[in-house]
C-alpha cells in the first residue's frame, strides 16, 4: 500500500470513498488530508488545498472516528502522544490534532473536542538523493543541514540520505521524535533507513541525541527539525564528541538561516559545514549544496 492508501485507511467509510475518487495525478501530488469540523475535507498539494468532497460538512464525530481508527478504538493507549498534538501510526502516517487543550500541572495534558485533523501522507523516494549524494561523501561526510520552507520534502531527503549512508556501513543514529522518518512499528522500521541505522523514537530530539551519543557509538546523528535551544545544545555536544550531524530546519535560504538567532549559534560554532537547500522548479524538487564555512 502506498502512502496515499495508508492515509485513506484512516478515514471513515464515506470520507474514504470520496478521497478514492481523486485521480492518480491528484493522489500522487497529495501531501496531507486536512479535516476541519464544519467545513469540507481538503487535500494539500504544493499548489494549496482543494476540496475532495464538495458540499460535505465535517462533524466532530468524523474527526473522532479518524482517531478511533488510528488507535484501534483505544485512544487512551496513545494519550501521551495525543498530549503532544499528534500520533504516528503504522505505515508512517502522522496525524496532527487540534481542539480544546486540557491543562495539567505540567502544561497540556490532553486534547478534547477535536476541531481539526491533519493526516500527513508518508512517501519514500528511493533515488531522490542520487544527484547530490556522491558530492556529500567526497572526501568524507561533513555535518550537513537540510533547509527549505515547510512541506518541501526535507524529511523525505533526510530519510534517503540516512539510508544511503547506512548502506555504506556508516553507523547512523536517528532521533525520530515523531516517528515520521523511520516509522518504527513494534520495533520494526516501516521505511528503509539502512542496515546500520539505530533508531530512537518518541523522545524529544535533544534527549534522544544525548542518549544515542552515549549508548550507540554513532558516527552520524540524524534528527529532523531543529526547533528549540535544547536541540542546539545537543547538536553542539555531539559535534564536540567528533560525531557528524545530519539535520533539517525550516528556512527559506542560507541567508535566512544565518539571520535566525537559534541557527546562527550553530553556524558561528562551526557545527555545520554545509547546507542543502531544497527548492521547487516546474513541479520538481531541486537540491543545491552550499558551504557554510
Amino acid at each position: 500500500m502506498d502512502g496515499f492508501g495508508r492515509a485513506l485507511a484512516l478515514l471513515p467509510s464515506e470520507l474514504r470513498r470520496a478521497a478514492m475518487s481523486l485521480g492518480p495525478a491528484e493522489q500522487k501530488a497529495a501531501e496531507e488530508l486536512r479535516l476541519r469540523a464544519g467545513y469540507e475535507p481538503t487535500f494539500l498539494t504544493p499548489e494549496g488545498e482543494r476540496s475532495f468532497c464538495p458540499g460535505m460538512k465535517l462533524t466532530v464525530k468524523d474527526l473522532e472516528s479518524v482517531l478511533e481508527i488510528a488507535t484501534g478504538a483505544s485512544v487512551h493507549s496513545s494519550a501521551d502522544s495525543v498530549r503532544r498534538g499528534f500520533i504516528t501510526v503504522k505505515g508512517g502516517c502522522r496525524i496532527g490534532l487540534c481542539g480544546t487543550a486540557v491543562m495539567g500541572e505540567r502544561g497540556i495534558a490532553g486534547i478534547k473536542e477535536l476541531s481539526s485533523v491533519a493526516i500527513r501522507i508518508p512517501r519514500e523516494m528511493p533515488g531522490c538523493a542520487n544527484g547530490i549524494y556522491h558530492e556529500l561523501i567526497r572526501g568524507g561526510f561533513l555535518s550537513t543541514i537540510i533547509i527549505s520552507p515547510p512541506g518541501a520534502g526535507k524529511t523525505t531527503l533526510l530519510r534517503e540520505l540516512v539510508r544511503l549512508l547506512s548502506l555504506q556501513g556508516i553507523r547512523v543514529s536517528l532521533a525520530d521524535e515523531r516517528g515520521e522518518v523511520a516509522a518504527v512499528w513494534k520495533g520494526m522500521p516501516q521505511f528503509d533507513v539502512g542496515p546500520h541505522t539505530d533508531i530512537l523514537t518518541g523522545a524529544p530530539k535533544a534527549e534522544s541525541a544525548i542518549l544515542l551519543l552515549r549508548a550507540m557509538n554513532p558516527q552520524i546523528i540524524a534528527l529532523d527539525e531543529i526547533t528549540a535551544p535544547e536541540d542546539v545544545l545537543a547538536c553542539g555536544s555531539a559535534a564536540n564528541c567528533g560525531v557528524k550531524l545530519l539535520a533539517t530546519a525550516h528556512c527559506d535560504s542560507v541567508a535566512d538561516l544565518r539571520n535566525r538567532a537559534l541557527y546562527r549559534e550553530l553556524l558561528d560554532a562551526g557545527v555545520f559545514s554545509r547546507a542543502i537547500l531544497i527548492r521547487k522548479e516546474n513541479g520538481k524538487r531541486i537540491y543545491e549544496i552550499e558551504g557554510l564555512t
